[in-house]
């Protein structure tokens, strides 16, 4: 069993863990996870995992509070049971929207939370598209990103698109939006938006780069909770003549008001994958989900055989008419932190 990754589901990714774990051909570890009625929780690993890595897969999602705590007490669970090595698999972060202090007197998020893996003893951090990527130098340990980007091609290539082009959801997402361009061999369009304060209500959209009138736009987006810039940048795509609109976000972390906004936005199909899978309100409609547990998988696999990570993107591409099958650099589909 030693050759083999130990995987513990986390309450918040019980489904994504399973995906996972099926496609490694390994069992999850039993364990439980109970809620006390003064609010305390409690894990426990019902097997032996001496010796073992173990692969603690929990996304940081609703309710974020108790799933970060919980966190903490698996890794915390699996070093005082002794495993070799324990690693946190975070398929969403949900703290990494707090990367810097950009007011006054606020804390820093997403540090505190890495300080505090890195303080029960966590060993290295697997996670996915992380709103800002410098978090990886909030941490010590080695800090493994992969990227949606290679999956959400392939899906946006079998849509069979007649005049499709690629809408960077803001400006603060164009670098990345230029990526799903390269790969995908389509025209790039770059929303602006402006906000009135944190409410979260979008005030104004302008659109820049190529005229998206009789084209079909394709949104992209890190992560969408409110719905809002997802629907206001959809109205704007309609008012300059789109024939369809569609949005394409890593993570959906979405609020209970989110799925009366998206189904009745301009928005015609909503895709997500499935880093989260539990929400706090009603599941929109229109939104459809695509599994990177595959990725996931590959990954954990070549953690636990001591593989680079760079090397499995290298070979990913998009289906069949993508102007290139690889992007021109490893960390485009991801990158590990002691892979150089």
């Amino acid at each position: 069993m030693a050759d083999q990754p130990a995987i513990l589901a986390g309450e918040t990714s019980r489904a994504f863990a399973a995906a996972v774990a099926d496609q490694l051909a390994v069992p999850l570890l039993a364990c439980e996870t109970m809620r006390f009625s003064d609010g305390n929780t409690f894990v426990r690993i019902r097997e032996n995992v001496r010796g073992r890595h173990v692969f603690i897969i929990q996304s940081v999602s609703y309710p974020v509070n108790d799933s970060f705590m919980e966190l903490l007490f698996w890794v915390d669970a699996a070093r005082r049971a002794s495993a070799a090595e324990v690693t946190a698999v975070i398929p969403y972060f949900g703290y990494a929207k707090g990367d810097k202090k950009d007011e006054p007197r606020v804390a820093i998020r997403a540090r505190v939370c890495a300080d505090a893996l890195e303080a029960v003893g966590v060993q290295r951090v697997l996670v996915m598209d992380l709103h800002a990527p410098q978090i990886q130098g909030f941490f010590r340990v080695p800090v493994d990103h992969l990227y949606a980007l290679g999956p959400q091609c392939e899906d946006m290539q079998r849509l069979g698109l007649a005049a499709p082009v690629v809408v960077a959801c803001d400006a603060g997402f164009a670098k990345n939006a230029v990526r799903y361009a390269e790969q995908l061999g389509w025209p790039l369009v770059i929303s602006d938006k402006t906000r009135d304060g944190h409410n979260e209500r979008i005030a104004q959209v302008k659109l820049f780069g190529a005229d998206v009138a009789g084209m079909d736009a394709v949104i992209v987006d890190d992560f969408s909770a409110s719905g809002g810039t997802l629907a206001a940048v959809a109205a704007a795509l309609r008012g300059q003549g789109a024939r369809s609109v569609r949005a394409y976000v890593t993570h959906a972390p979405l609020a209970p008001s989110a799925a009366a906004l998206l189904d009745g936005s301009d928005i015609d199909e909503f895709v997500a994958t499935d880093t989260v899978e539990r929400l706090e309100g009603a599941t929109p409609a229109r939104l459809r989900r695509i599994s990177v547990a595959p990725l996931f998988a590959r990954a954990i696999e070549a953690i636990q055989h001591q593989r680079s990570i760079s090397t499995l993107f290298a070979a990913t591409g998009v289906a069949a008419g993508a102007r290139s099958a690889t992007l021109p650099r490893d960390d485009a589909l991801g990158g590990s932190a002691d892979d150089v």
